[in-house]
């Protein structure tokens, strides 16, 4: 019982748990069975544990799949609704990895995977605490950017909706957003559009 003991006060700390991260303490994973059996833990996706008793907030899948994919950034129509940017309501997490990276499993928790090179991948990350897990994403302005980079998987439609949420905003900086279309390389398509909300 001292295993199960460690297990749920590595849950806690966690929020979220990767059946993986037993090894480093050395715990056997056989234990997470039986506190789920037991009721004490709740699978949340394939290898991901939380506690049963946790109240999970709507964006729980984010929190999954930022545990799962670390190295994944959250982005396009998941972040939007993250940031209050889109009335829509993903049935997928959005999220961003390396252009060469390996596509990761994510058995059980549907998510949409864009590339991105480096200096994309890299601009504008924020982190936001969902369910006690620090989960990546990328902030307002790089992700009303993306919209308009991405413009083919997620329609244009989508991309003009998240820049006439955004402009309505009072604290909007649009330097930013012109240096974030800079990185991107869409000052084409997102000036006139700024132009003409402004």
């Amino acid at each position: 019982m001292d295993a199960a003991r460690k297990i749920l006060t590595l849950v806690r700390k966690l929020g979220v748990l990767r059946a993986r991260d037993l090894d480093e303490y050395d715990l056997p994973r056989t234990h997470l069975r039986r506190l789920v059996d037991n009721g004490q833990l709740q699978v949340l996706g394939r290898g991901l544990y939380t506690l049963a008793d946790v109240e999970l907030s709507p964006q729980s899948n984010l929190a999954a799949v930022a545990r799962r994919v670390p190295h994944a950034v959250i982005c396009l129509l998941s972040a939007l609704r993250l940031h209050d940017l889109t009335t829509q309501a993903p049935f997928q997490t959005w999220i961003a990895i390396a252009t060469r990276a390996r596509p990761p499993k994510l058995d059980g928790l549907p998510t949409r995977i864009v590339h991105m090179a480096p200096g994309p991948l890299a601009a504008g990350v924020v982190h936001r605490t969902i369910d006690g897990v620090r989960v990546p994403v990328f902030d307002l302005e790089k992700t009303v950017v993306d919209c308009f980079r991405y413009r083919n998987k997620i329609g244009l439609d989508v991309a003009l909706e998240a820049m006439r949420e955004y402009l309505r905003r009072p604290r909007r900086n649009v330097d930013r957003l012109l240096h974030y279309a800079g990185i991107d390389r869409v000052q084409a398509p997102v000036r006139p559009y700024l132009e003409a909300m402004l």
